[in-house]
Protein backbone atom coordinates (compact mmCIF):
# COMPACT_ATOMS: atom_id res chain seq x y z
CA UNK A 1 0.00 0.00 0.00
CA UNK A 2 2.16 2.84 -1.25
CA UNK A 3 -0.57 5.48 -1.53
CA UNK A 4 -2.42 6.57 1.62
CA UNK A 5 -5.71 6.44 -0.29
CA UNK A 6 -5.17 2.75 -0.98
CA UNK A 7 -5.86 1.76 2.59
CA UNK A 8 -5.94 2.78 6.23
CA UNK A 9 -4.06 5.78 7.56
CA UNK A 10 -0.64 5.24 9.13
CA UNK A 11 -2.06 4.78 12.63
CA UNK A 12 -4.06 1.77 11.41
CA UNK A 13 -1.45 0.05 9.27
CA UNK A 14 0.19 -3.12 10.48
CA UNK A 15 3.82 -2.58 11.50
CA UNK A 16 6.43 -4.65 9.68
CA UNK A 17 6.91 -8.10 11.13
CA UNK A 18 3.54 -8.31 12.89
CA UNK A 19 1.92 -11.63 11.97
CA UNK A 20 -1.68 -12.32 11.01
CA UNK A 21 -2.08 -14.32 14.21
CA UNK A 22 -0.79 -11.42 16.33
CA UNK A 23 -3.23 -9.02 14.66
CA UNK A 24 -6.04 -11.49 15.23
CA UNK A 25 -5.00 -12.00 18.88
CA UNK A 26 -4.88 -8.25 19.51
CA UNK A 27 -8.29 -7.96 17.85
CA UNK A 28 -9.69 -10.62 20.16
CA UNK A 29 -8.15 -8.90 23.18
CA UNK A 30 -9.61 -5.58 22.06
CA UNK A 31 -13.04 -7.15 21.49
CA UNK A 32 -12.94 -8.63 24.99
CA UNK A 33 -12.08 -5.19 26.41
CA UNK A 34 -14.92 -3.61 24.42
CA UNK A 35 -17.29 -6.20 25.89
CA UNK A 36 -15.97 -5.29 29.33
CA UNK A 37 -16.67 -1.63 28.53
CA UNK A 38 -20.27 -2.59 27.79
CA UNK A 39 -20.50 -4.60 31.02
CA UNK A 40 -19.11 -1.60 32.90
CA UNK A 41 -21.80 0.58 31.34
CA UNK A 42 -24.45 -1.83 32.57
CA UNK A 43 -22.85 -1.74 36.00
CA UNK A 44 -23.12 2.06 36.02
CA UNK A 45 -26.76 1.75 34.90
CA UNK A 46 -27.36 -0.68 37.79
CA UNK A 47 -25.70 1.83 40.14
CA UNK A 48 -27.79 4.76 38.93
CA UNK A 49 -31.07 2.86 38.75
CA UNK A 50 -30.63 1.44 42.24
CA UNK A 51 -29.77 4.89 43.58
CA UNK A 52 -32.81 6.39 41.88
CA UNK A 53 -35.04 3.68 43.35
CA UNK A 54 -33.61 4.28 46.82
CA UNK A 55 -34.30 8.01 46.56
CA UNK A 56 -37.86 7.29 45.38
CA UNK A 57 -38.39 5.35 48.60
CA UNK A 58 -38.40 8.69 50.44
CA UNK A 59 -41.61 9.57 48.57
CA UNK A 60 -43.11 6.15 49.23
CA UNK A 61 -42.40 6.47 52.96
CA UNK A 62 -43.90 9.97 53.03
CA UNK A 63 -47.04 8.87 51.15
CA UNK A 64 -47.50 5.78 53.31
CA UNK A 65 -47.35 7.98 56.41
CA UNK A 66 -49.76 10.51 54.83
CA UNK A 67 -52.16 7.65 54.00
CA UNK A 68 -52.16 6.53 57.63
CA UNK A 69 -49.86 3.52 57.22
CA UNK A 70 -47.10 4.52 59.61
CA UNK A 71 -46.24 0.88 60.26
CA UNK A 72 -45.57 0.24 56.55
CA UNK A 73 -43.73 3.54 56.20
CA UNK A 74 -41.51 2.48 59.09
CA UNK A 75 -40.87 -0.95 57.62
CA UNK A 76 -39.87 0.46 54.23
CA UNK A 77 -37.64 3.06 55.88
CA UNK A 78 -35.95 0.62 58.25
CA UNK A 79 -35.74 -2.49 56.05
CA UNK A 80 -35.11 -1.18 52.52
CA UNK A 81 -34.17 2.53 52.45
CA UNK A 82 -30.37 2.78 52.35
CA UNK A 83 -29.94 -0.99 52.46
CA UNK A 84 -26.75 -2.62 51.20
CA UNK A 85 -27.32 -4.32 47.83
CA UNK A 86 -24.84 -7.04 48.77
CA UNK A 87 -23.33 -7.45 52.24
CA UNK A 88 -21.37 -4.34 53.17
CA UNK A 89 -21.76 -2.69 49.77
CA UNK A 90 -23.75 0.06 48.19
CA UNK A 91 -23.61 0.13 44.41
CA UNK A 92 -20.87 2.79 44.28
CA UNK A 93 -18.60 0.40 46.19
CA UNK A 94 -19.31 -2.36 43.68
CA UNK A 95 -18.47 0.00 40.81
CA UNK A 96 -15.23 1.07 42.53
CA UNK A 97 -14.22 -2.53 43.22
CA UNK A 98 -14.96 -3.56 39.64
CA UNK A 99 -12.94 -0.66 38.29
CA UNK A 100 -9.97 -1.25 40.58
CA UNK A 101 -9.94 -5.05 40.55
CA UNK A 102 -10.88 -5.85 36.96
CA UNK A 103 -11.48 -2.98 34.53
CA UNK A 104 -8.35 -0.84 35.05
CA UNK A 105 -5.94 -3.82 35.06
CA UNK A 106 -7.61 -5.19 31.92
CA UNK A 107 -7.48 -1.82 30.17
CA UNK A 108 -3.81 -1.39 31.08
CA UNK A 109 -2.86 -4.89 29.94
CA UNK A 110 -4.59 -4.46 26.57
CA UNK A 111 -2.77 -1.17 25.98
CA UNK A 112 0.58 -2.67 26.98
CA UNK A 113 0.03 -5.63 24.64
CA UNK A 114 -0.64 -3.25 21.75
CA UNK A 115 2.45 -1.22 22.64
CA UNK A 116 4.71 -4.27 22.88
CA UNK A 117 3.32 -6.22 19.93
CA UNK A 118 2.10 -3.60 17.41
CA UNK A 119 3.78 -0.25 18.16
CA UNK A 120 0.69 0.78 20.14
CA UNK A 121 -1.58 0.75 17.11
CA UNK A 122 -5.24 0.17 17.83
CA UNK A 123 -7.91 -1.60 15.79
CA UNK A 124 -5.51 -3.19 13.30
CA UNK A 125 -7.80 -6.20 12.91
CA UNK A 126 -10.81 -4.00 12.14
CA UNK A 127 -8.82 -1.75 9.78
CA UNK A 128 -7.72 -4.78 7.79
CA UNK A 129 -11.25 -6.20 7.83
CA UNK A 130 -12.49 -2.87 6.44
CA UNK A 131 -9.96 -3.11 3.62
CA UNK A 132 -11.14 -6.61 2.75
CA UNK A 133 -14.79 -5.53 2.67
CA UNK A 134 -14.75 -2.09 1.06
CA UNK A 135 -15.12 -1.39 -2.64
CA UNK A 136 -12.14 0.70 -3.75
CA UNK A 137 -13.28 3.77 -5.64
CA UNK A 138 -16.86 3.72 -4.33
CA UNK A 139 -17.70 7.08 -2.72
CA UNK A 140 -19.18 5.41 0.36
CA UNK A 141 -16.32 2.93 0.79
CA UNK A 142 -13.45 5.36 1.31
CA UNK A 143 -10.43 4.22 3.28
CA UNK A 144 -10.35 7.21 5.63
CA UNK A 145 -12.66 10.11 6.58
CA UNK A 146 -10.38 12.53 4.74
CA UNK A 147 -11.09 10.70 1.47
CA UNK A 148 -14.82 11.39 1.70
CA UNK A 149 -16.38 13.90 -0.66
CA UNK A 150 -17.82 16.94 1.05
Amino acid sequence: MSDRNDGPDASHRRPDGVSDTTVEALGALSKALETTERARGHLYAFHQLTGTADLELDRAVELLREAGHADWAGRVQEEILGRNVIPGHWTFQIVESYNDTYYEPFKGLEKKARQDLAEGKDHLYEAELKEERRTTGHPHHTATPDDSAT
